[in-house]
C-alpha cells in the first residue's frame, strides 16, 4: 500500500497540478535516504545545474500537526552531499535547537511524537527574492513580507492588505478556492517580480479569537509589535536576572579557590548552579504554554561573564569545564526565550524573526510583543519592578495606551 505524502509535498503537488507558479521541486521520502535511493534525486539535481544552490524544506510526516517553522529548512549545495548534509542538520536541531518547542507543542496541544529519523526532504531550486507569508484574517487577506534578499538596505517585518502587487490578492483567492479551504500561503518573490509560490499549509482547523488593571504598574517608553490587533495582554512572567547568576557562580569559585565555612567547594558544586539555572528555565517553559519574561539584565553582565568564564584559568581542566558549561547556558538561555512571546527589558531588543514568528499563522492570537523602556531609565526602572516585587510566576497585564505607551501590571 502505498504511503500518503506528508501535508507540505501533497500540496505542493496538488498546486503544480492546478497550474499555479511553484517552482520545480522533488520529494525525498526518509526511506530513500536510508536506502540510498539517490537516482531520481541525481536526475532532479543534474536537471538544475545552473543552480549553485538549492532550498531543502523539511517534510516530516507529522509535521502538519506542529506549528510553521518548528523543523528546520536550508539553504545548501546543488549536489547530494548538499542534500545529505541538510537533512542531517534538521534531524539534529529536532533534538536541540527545536527540542523545547517540540516539546512544549506535545504538552500543550497535543502533538504527536516526533522520530526524526523519518525526515523527508523537499529539494527546489533557491530562488533568490523577498518572502511573503498570505492568509484570510476576518474576511480579507493580509500580507506579511520579510526576508528581502534584494536590498541592501533592510526593514523589519510588516504587515499590509496591500500587497506591492496586487495579482498576489487574485492568486492567493485561486489558492484557496483550488484547495478547498483556509490556507497560509508562502510566496517568493524573486529580482524581476515573478512571484512564486512555494507553499501552502491547512490551517482550517486553527481557532482565531479577537481584565482588571491592578495599582501596582510601572509605565515603560515604547512596545514593539508586528501585528496590532489587540492592546492589552496578559502572562506568567519569568524574571530573569543573569546579574544574580553569574554573580552566584563567581561566588562559588571563589568559595572553592579561597575555601569557605562547611563542607569544601568542588567543580561539581559549581556546575550544579549552572544545571539548576537551566532546569528552572526548562520546567518554567514547560508548565506555561504562553508566558514573557522580564529581563533586568544590567551592563555590569558583560563585565561578569568573562570574569566567571576565566575564573579557574589556574586550573586548566577544571576550567574548560566551567567554560564549556557557560558556553552551553547561552544557548540554553536563547532557546528559553525564543519560546517566549512577550519580552520586556530596556530599548527594544533585536529579535530575529523568520516569517512564521513574524506574521504565521500562530501569531494571529499570540503576536511577539516587546514592551521596553529607554536606556536612560534603566536603573531606575529596574528598581521600580524590585520595589514594587515583581517576580517569576507572577502574572501580568500590559495595557497600551493611544500613543503606544505601555504599561504593566502585577495582577
Amino acid at each position: 500500500m502505498k504511503t500518503p505524502l506528508p501535508e507540505k509535498a501533497r500540496l505542493l503537488e496538488r498546486l503544480k497540478q492546478g497550474n499555479f507558479n511553484v517552482p520545480d521541486f522533488i520529494y525525498v521520502p526518509a526511506i530513500d535516504f536510508e536506502k540510498k535511493k539517490f537516482e531520481t534525486l541525481n536526475a532532479f539535481l543534474k536537471k538544475h545545474q545552473e543552480s549553485f544552490k538549492v532550498l531543502a524544506r523539511s517534510v516530516h510526516p507529522q509535521e502538519e500537526h506542529f506549528k510553521g517553522g518548528t523543523f528546520e529548512s536550508l539553504e545548501t549545495y546543488g549536489d547530494l552531499g548538499g542534500i545529505q548534509y541538510a537533512r542531517k542538520q534538521m534531524i539534529k536541531s529536532v533534538a536541540s535547537i527545536k527540542k523545547l518547542s517540540i516539546i512544549r507543542q506535545q504538552k500543550f496541544n497535543h502533538a504527536p511524537a516526533v522520530d526524526p529519523d523519518e525526515m523527508g526532504v523537499i529539494v527546489m531550486p533557491f530562488i533568490d527574492g523577498s518572502s511573503v507569508m498570505a492568509k484570510m484574517i476576518g474576511g480579507h487577506w493580509e500580507f506579511g513580507y520579510c526576508r528581502d534578499r534584494l536590498h541592501k538596505v533592510q526593514q523589519d517585518p510588516y504587515i499590509t492588505r496591500t500587497p506591492h502587487d496586487q495579482k498576489l490578492l487574485q492568486i492567493s483567492d485561486d489558492i484557496q478556492t483550488h484547495l478547498g479551504f483556509a490556507c497560509e500561503i508562502e510566496y517568493v518573490i524573486s529580482a524581476d517580480n515573478e512571484i512564486h509560490t512555494v507553499q501552502a499549509k491547512d490551517i482550517s482547523h486553527i481557532e482565531m479569537l479577537e481584565p482588571a488593571e491592578s495599582k501596582r504598574s510601572i509605565k515603560l517608553d515604547g512596545i514593539f509589535r508586528i501585528r496590532k490587533r489587540r492592546n492589552y495582554r496578559e502572562r506568567m512572567v519569568y524574571v530573569m536576572d543573569n546579574t544574580a547568576f553569574y554573580t552566584s557562580v563567581i561566588g562559588k569559585c571563589e568559595d572553592m579557590i579561597l575555601g569557605s565555612e562547611g563542607p569544601a567547594i568542588g567543580i561539581k558544586d559549581i556546575l550544579d548552579v549552572i544545571k539548576t539555572y537551566e532546569a528552572t528555565l526548562e520546567d518554567f517553559a514547560l508548565k506555561h504554554q504562553r508566558f514573557g519574561v522580564i529581563k533586568l539584565t544590567t551592563d555590569v553582565v558583560r563585565e561578569l561573564y568573562p570574569i566567571a568564564n576565566h575564573y579557574l584559568d589556574d586550573v586548566p581542566d577544571l576550567q574548560k569545564q566551567l567554560s564549556n558549561a557557560l558556553h552551553n547556558n547561552r544557548y540554553k538561555i536563547d532557546y528559553f526565550l525564543s519560546e517566549a512571546d512577550t519580552f520586556i527589558t530596556k530599548d527594544r531588543i533585536r529579535i530575529d524573526l523568520c516569517g512564521h514568528d513574524a506574521y504565521g499563522i500562530n501569531t494571529v492570537r499570540t503576536p511577539v510583543w516587546c514592551a521596553y523602556w529607554n536606556l536612560d531609565r534603566h536603573e531606575k526602572i529596574v528598581n521600580e519592578f524590585k520595589r514594587l516585587g515583581f517576580k517569576t510566576g507572577d502574572t501580568i497585564g500590559i495595557d497600551i495606551d493611544p500613543e503606544e505607551k505601555p504599561r504593566i501590571y502585577r495582577l
